[in-house]
């Protein structure tokens, strides 16, 4: 882990009395993106599709943390009914979620003509469709209780409009992920609701390393979840339907 990861945060919303769901945290940036909301008061829902050990894990670390509660809740984003499920589990275990991150992103990093239709279809399926059926199905409770906070976590070259024939299916979902975003910003302008993205480059949990990263180093996990927490803060109700990249400055050759 970069050193920079190690940084304490001085964005510090309080979350006393929410409940939130970040989905694919059991490991990775959705689990230190969870961690994050744990250690403000939130009640904190662990989602996981097939990592059941590793979220029951993040749960009890949670509450160390800080949650007043936690629970893992199992579910593929991409079903309807699996996120009318896990949904109603929360609901059941912790209260109706007040703040939602959409955090699960598979991609396919090879090139398009030599992944296969379901390899694609997936990563469309789970980025896109998972985005949506979250937000569709925690919007209700939102909407009466008259406040909300949703944060889909995109990537930095959707912004800039770069598809690249490695991974597209990813690129193109991200880019569906932010069009979605202002849209429903858009919708929600009345509701007491703020819907935005934070978008990384590459995190210090990634498998490879460009020679070329901006400021010699990744993103580390507390640089995104300052992001995040900042659209959380009741200071930043005024702010939806925006982007932070993450990215360090980094501006791609092609685009």
């Amino acid at each position: 882990m970069c050193a920079e990861s190690q940084r304490s945060a001085v964005i510090r919303p309080d979350l006393t009395d929410r409940t939130a769901l970040v989905t694919g945290s059991a490991t990775g940036v959705g689990r230190e993106l969870l961690y994050a909301l744990a250690e403000r008061g939130a009640s904190t829902a662990v989602h996981y599709r097939t990592s059941r050990d590793a979220a029951e894990a993040v749960a009890d670390e949670a509450r160390e943390r800080g949650a007043p509660d936690a629970t893992a809740v199992q579910g593929d984003v991409a079903d309807p009914d699996d996120v009318a499920d896990l949904f109603d589990r929360i609901e059941a275990d912790l209260g109706t979620v007040d703040v939602l991150v959409n955090n699960v992103g598979p991609f396919a990093p090879d090139h398009w003509e030599t992944i296969s239709f379901e390899q694609w279809n997936t990563v469309l399926q789970a980025n896109v469709n998972g985005t949506y059926l979250c937000c569709k199905r925690a919007l209700p409770g939102m909407r009466e209780r008259e406040w909300g906070r949703i944060v889909n976590v995109g990537y930095a070259s959707a912004e800039k409009g770069m598809v690249n024939p490695k991974n597209a299916p990813y690129f193109i979902a991200k880019q569906g992920v932010l069009m979605f975003t202002r849209m429903l910003a858009s919708d929600t302008q009345d509701d007491g609701i703020t819907v935005n993205a934070v978008s990384p480059y590459v995190v210090e949990n990634s498998d490879e390393f460009p020679e070329d990263l901006p400021r010699g180093r990744p993103a580390g996990f507390e640089d995104v979840a300052q992001a995040v927490l900042f659209f959380l803060d009741e200071d930043s109700d005024y702010l939806s339907g925006e982007n932070v990249e993450v990215d360090g400055g980094w501006l791609p050759e092609t685009v």
